[in-house]
């Protein structure tokens, strides 16, 4: 995973700032913006487990969702080369082209965990 780190379940982005030395991220899939930064790489992981866990005691305190909800569609922009030949792939196996897609997302996510 690149410039990412995970802890119970969250995933966060890591960036560093040269100005400051610094480094910084936030929780991704959620729907507050929850921060953390650290002046090392060892820092920054004990603010980041420190941010999960407030953000958890938060919502557990507070009742309210823990992790953003998703409706399970989105719009996907790729050439329109790439997509005659997704709609030729999903004609020749007799499915749709969601179910084509779908299949596709379901063997990328599984091979990379």
């Amino acid at each position: 995973m690149k410039d990412m780190l995970k802890y119970k379940d969250f995933i966060v982005s890591v960036h560093f700032t040269g100005d400051d030395e610094i480094f910084y991220g936030k929780i991704e899939g959620i729907n507050d913006l929850v921060s953390f930064e650290g002046g090392s790489v060892k820092a920054l992981l004990s603010s980041f487990k420190e941010a999960v866990d407030d953000y958890l005691h938060l919502c557990t305190s507070h009742k309210k969702p823990i992790y953003k909800s998703y409706k399970g569609s989105f719009n996907v922009r790729i050439s329109p080369a790439l997509h005659r030949k997704a709609i030729e792939k999903a004609l020749s196996l007799g499915i749709p082209l969601n179910q084509l897609v779908q299949k596709a997302i379901e063997r990328e996510v599984s091979t990379n965990n």
